[in-house]
């Protein structure tokens, strides 16, 4: 009786385990996820590298304060702008539109540079 039941479980397991693997020919169901687009701009001896950067729209570009010094980013149009970033903080901001957007630190303002979103 045990063999039986065995021998059943066996082959339930077999077919089901068959079917999973089953596609028809010439067809793929694996879909990609998109890929995030993030871009880092680093806040480093008073300025911002790279000092100006080009992206497509839904980009995320990240600032990190890589020096001793808070800095905080302000846009020209003022569309986007950080709090202080003490050394090692980071602010983020995703760019929708496309668009030519300048910006500086308020802190010190001689520090200046741009993000151009070109259409895709």
């Amino acid at each position: 009786m045990k063999t039986v039941r065995l021998m059943r479980l066996g082959a339930m397991l077999f077919l089901a385990l068959g079917a999973l693997g089953a596609t028809p020919s010439g067809s793929s169901f694996a879909i990609a996820a998109p890929v995030p687009r993030v871009q880092t701009v680093l806040i480093r001896n008073f300025a911002f590298e790279p000092a100006v950067l080009t992206i497509s729209p839904g980009t995320t570009v990240t600032w990190t304060n890589a020096d001793e010094d808070p800095h905080a980013v302000v846009a020209n149009d003022k569309s986007f702008r950080s709090t202080a970033l003490d050394t090692g903080g980071r602010y983020s901001f995703t760019f929708t539109r496309p668009g030519d957007y300048g910006y500086f630190c308020s802190l010190h303002p001689h520090m200046t540079a741009h993000i151009i979103v070109k259409p895709s």
